[in-house]
């Protein structure tokens, strides 16, 4: 053992983290260093070209994510795990051509993931704690951290021309975690390799035409943007567009030919509660805040809140073929006390009405 140099040592290390997190249900692990700039820079960039938004979240700490070890003091390496969620049997492209039904985006079906990642995270933390005192800290998309960069560098896929990480192996359809160490640790050679070759799938089927070129997502016309992190009222020009789509949108990894090597999830807190892959619009609508509250409770459909809940699903009842029982429905919240609803429950009215008097 004295004979074992500490690059060794941290060599075997990086090994047994990689099982360890296995046992721990993550379906890929890599380790990198802290050297972000290259990321940082495009980033900036994006946020030059104001794609953001209404997410000025992602103006701050631009230095913390540049440098991890300013966020984490001490940082020289980062763990990135990735974990599948979706469901075998999920229904996502059927869903798209059924007007009248809700689609909402695979991973918020189920259980709020940020706390089942942490909590196998701290797990994977601790256990190589027994192995080798160290600083750490775990994130879920909790920080100011660029996750995908990170996992690029970490050998877990490449950044695709949807924007999201893409794995030969396994597609798109899993979540990231990361756990900030002071350990050397061993890294892994980082994916420089673009997979996406001439294909422009995702780019493509996008409905409401969100990408400005390969890898630049204009998140202002991106359904996933308008349906969770934007609050105001939805431009008319886009309502029609999207669909039945009332929280988030997986068209661009529906379509992704990499995921057809999907794999598919064991874990029970992904699986869909409250009917939420099988479901009418109208059913939804009539839930009140306190069945959404309930029905919620623990979802990442939380995140969107009641007002904008009802906002997506007038959206989706005006773009559903016409019938009587939409138009009941949507009377049902005419009044509402919420000018936003109102508004788009008025829009959805008119485009039930005009449907029926084609």
């Amino acid at each position: 053992m004295n004979n074992l140099r500490t690059e060794d040592i941290n060599l075997d290390l990086s090994y047994q983290i990689k099982r360890w997190a296995k046992d721990f249900g993550f379906s890929s692990v890599g380790i990198t260093d802290i050297n972000l700039s290259d990321d940082q820079r495009y980033l900036d960039k994006w946020l030059e070209n104001g794609y953001q938004g209404e997410m000025t979240y992602l103006e701050r700490n631009n230095s913390k994510r540049e440098f991890p070890n300013e966020l984490v003091e001490g940082t020289r390496r980062i763990i990135s795990v990735t974990m599948n969620y979706l469901p075998e049997g999920y229904n996502g492209r059927e869903l798209l051509d059924r007007d009248n039904q809700a689609f909402v985006s695979g991973y918020a079906r189920g259980r709020d993931y940020h706390k089942l990642m942490r909590s196998r995270l701290k797990k994977l933390a601790e256990k190589i704690k027994e192995h080798s005192s160290h600083s750490n800290r775990v994130f879920v998309d909790s920080a100011p951290v660029l996750e995908k960069a990170i996992a690029q560098k970490a050998g877990l896929g490449w950044i695709g021309k949807n924007t999201l990480l893409l794995n030969k192996n396994s597609g798109s359809y899993f979540f990231l975690g990361e756990i900030y160490t002071d350990i050397e640790l061993a890294i892994d050679k980082p994916n420089t390799e673009n997979h996406c070759g001439s294909c422009t799938s995702c780019i493509d089927i996008c409905p409401t035409n969100a990408f400005v070129g390969p890898n630049q997502l204009d998140a202002r016309k991106c359904i996933s943007y308008l349906t969770i992190e934007y609050k105001g009222s939805i431009p008319e020009e886009l309502r029609s567009k999207m669909g039945n789509r009332i929280f988030g949108c997986d068209d661009c990894q529906i379509f992704c030919p990499w995921n057809k090597f999907t794999h598919y999830t064991d874990e029970e807190d992904f699986l869909p509660r409250h009917q939420l892959d099988d479901i009418e619009l109208c059913e939804l609508f009539i839930w009140s805040e306190e069945d959404f509250l309930s029905k919620t409770e623990g979802s990442p459909i939380r995140r969107a809140g009641y007002e904008s809940w009802l906002r997506n699903i007038a959206i989706a009842l005006g773009n559903a073929t016409y019938s009587k029982k939409i138009l009941e429905v949507l009377s049902f919240r005419q009044d509402s006390s919420s000018a936003i609803v109102k508004e788009h429950v008025n829009w959805a009215m008119q485009e039930q009405l005009r449907k029926s008097n084609e």
